[in-house]
């Protein structure tokens, strides 16, 4: 093997770990981080009642 080929594959393989950051891990993350405070208002407000009320 010669050094070109294997900065071609270490090239693939940072491209293949960005994509699966921004295209997969990034929203997954931003869903289930505003899902989550999403859902502890919601129980807070059944356990302690509406906001001011």
């Amino acid at each position: 093997m010669t050094v070109d080929s294997e900065d071609k594959g270490d090239r693939r393989r940072e491209l293949k770990a960005f994509l699966f950051l921004t295209v997969v891990l990034g929203p997954a993350l931003a869903v289930a981080i505003v899902g989550g405070y999403g859902f502890t208002i919601w129980l807070s407000q059944i356990l302690l009642g509406p906001p001011g009320g």
